[in-house]
């Protein structure tokens, strides 16, 4: 499409790469008929073409309005659209350029800024919201629904961890809220690579990965959280670690992501680059591991497996872990329209209620279409929203693989 950035806009960091992105799109319009909240509102300005329409009016010079806040928060950043567009449009970039313009030029409720601020300093703090959970336990029964749903009654616990006895060695992201919600995937997916004759090695300076600050649209925090990762983890990397894992997709993707965001920083550049290059999903460095060193019981439970949307929009990882936990033996149900978001998003759940609660119904429909006997998924935010709803329980697949693995 034609256009014509204000001079404002032609002053933004990131202008070149917001005209060059409105001007890959031909209207086409193929991306809503898989965009979510498309599919439930039924607006040409809650899927994806309209709210690119929407973005380039604001960069054009025209006034930053209250409605044009409400459908470009409505999305769920899921990248579904990015999958489906025959031109390649990088939408998620294009959305965050325009967040942060809109951000810049509107002041939001004082409600809403209240939540935000409360998500952005609870969140990325595991201590803050270890202490928060475990009082949230403590009272969930007295809590609205709503809420209370959000909160755990219980979970797995941690098992031991193996010593580090391994030459090939790993980074580990621990995560911001897994440590305190599923407190064991990480020492299972420690104990997996152990057989499989990989040592995790602690980088414990690591921290939050900075996606729920910069999807907040406090970008330079989310990036400010990057660089200390980057510089907690490059003492490993000039180390000889082979990687940095990811169990969270969430993260994954957004670690993935360092190297775009922090090109044109003179003095993380090139090792945000390189930390971007050594990032791996889990199921990636499983999947070029030879499993049949693994021995599993037979997978008597059926498992329905919802892959969440930063792991097969963002990373490009759709059937990756379908395909692991069948070579190692686990059946698999059918799970139709298996493209869609569950509605967690980060923090959407919080900040759109509504729209995520339909969007887990109807997600869970699906996944329980094939009367699995669990749900397993790959992103600790998926897992937490999914499970909520008290339905069929729901479970990272790495704690699945771990309980069935035999010591044969």
């Amino acid at each position: 499409m034609q256009t014509n950035l204000s001079d404002r806009a032609r002053g933004l960091p990131r202008a070149e790469e917001a005209d060059e992105i409105l001007r890959s799109c031909v209207h086409c319009g193929f991306c809503n008929a898989t965009c979510p909240t498309y599919q439930l509102l039924g607006n040409e300005l809650d899927g994806p073409r309209g709210r690119i329409y929407l973005i380039k009016q604001l960069l054009e010079g025209e006034a930053a309005t209250e409605k044009t806040q409400l459908h470009l928060d409505r999305c769920l950043t899921c990248r579904n659209c990015e999958t489906t567009c025959p031109s390649g449009v990088r939408y998620h970039s294009l959305l965050d350029i325009g967040r942060a313009e809109l951000e810049s030029r509107i002041e939001r409720p004082l409600r809403e800024r209240a939540l935000r601020a409360g998500l952005r300093h609870v969140i990325p703090r595991p201590g803050v919201f270890n202490t928060l959970l475990k009082a949230g336990r403590a009272v969930r029964p007295m809590l609205p629904k709503v809420l209370g749903e959000k909160i755990p009654a219980d979970n797995v616990a941690a098992k031991p961890r193996p010593a580090r006895r391994h030459a090939r060695r790993m980074l580990m992201l621990e995560g911001c809220v897994q440590p305190s919600l599923s407190p064991n995937t990480n020492a299972a997916t420690a104990r997996v690579l152990d057989k499989l004759g990989i040592s995790i090695e602690n980088a414990p300076q690591a921290g939050c990965c900075g996606a729920t600050d910069y999807h907040l649209n406090a970008q330079q925090a989310g990036l400010e959280r990057a660089r200390r990762n980057i510089d907690a983890w490059w003492p490993a990397i000039d180390a000889g670690a082979e990687a940095i894992i990811q169990t969270a997709s969430g993260c994954g993707a957004f670690v993935k992501e360092y190297g775009h965001l922090l090109r044109d920083d003179p003095r993380y550049a090139e090792k945000a680059r390189r930390v971007s290059e050594l990032t791996r999903d889990l199921v990636e460095v499983l999947s070029a591991e030879n499993l049949n060193t693994l021995r599993t019981t037979e997978a008597e439970r059926r498992v329905a497996f919802h892959c969440p949307c930063t792991l097969q929009h963002a990373q490009k990882l759709g059937g990756a872990v379908e395909g692991v936990l069948q070579r190692l033996g686990f059946e698999l149900t059918a799970v139709p329209d298996g493209h869609l978001c569950c509605g967690s998003a980060g923090t959407y759940s919080f900040t759109q209620p509504e729209l995520s609660k339909r969007l887990r119904d109807n997600r869970l429909d699906a996944l329980e279409s094939g009367k699995p006997d669990l749900i397993a998924t790959a992103n600790i935010g998926c897992q937490t929203h999914l499970d909520g709803a008290g339905r069929t329980r729901v479970r990272h697949w790495i704690e699945i693989v771990e309980e069935a693995l035999t010591d044969v």
